[in-house]
């Protein structure tokens, strides 16, 4: 086996620091480098794994820095992450354009518009102010105002009976 040229290594190395799965490195490498890997030759790039304990440090330093900045970018929870979502839909979209599935594509697109537009988010814009942008006026109440004001709604509404 034909060692692998710096730039598939790192192509591995970086794909791995963000949580792909080793049989999804060798699907991307064989896409994108057109070569054929065996998931023992990806995982042993991933120094979290005991098969690359004779890896490189420069390769764990990459690993370790793409890590760092993958976790920062998106949340620890990749599918709760918008990033990480769109990612996957690309991936979907991509294949199923390949299949010449074009309502899947669009289908895909469309999600991918609303993923963009906070469709699926759950942050909420609550605007909490008062008159004119003002605070809001706060009242504390007694509970002898409570029976005063309840008193004099029995005396308005006493009369409906």
């Amino acid at each position: 086996m034909a060692a692998l040229k710096p730039e598939v290594k790192a192509f591995i190395v970086q794909a791995l620091a963000c949580y792909d799965t080793p049989s999804q490195v060798v699907a991307q490498v064989k896409q994108e480098f057109n070569l054929t890997l065996t998931l023992q030759q990806v995982s042993s790039y991933d120094p979290t794994k005991a098969i690359a304990k004779n890896l490189g440090q420069k390769w764990v330093d990459l690993f370790n820095s793409t890590r760092v900045r993958f976790q920062t970018e998106i949340s620890d929870i990749p599918i709760a992450n918008r990033a990480y979502r769109l990612r996957a839909l690309d991936r979907m979209a991509t294949k199923a354009e390949t299949m010449k599935n074009f309502a899947m594509t669009a289908q895909l697109m469309e999600q991918a518009a609303k993923e963009v537009g906070d469709a699926y988010s759950n942050k909420h814009k609550f605007e909490h102010a008062g008159k004119d942008g003002g605070p809001i006026q706060v009242v504390n109440f007694t509970h002898a105002d409570y029976a005063a004001a309840s008193k004099a709604l029995e005396d308005k509404l006493g009369g409906l009976d």
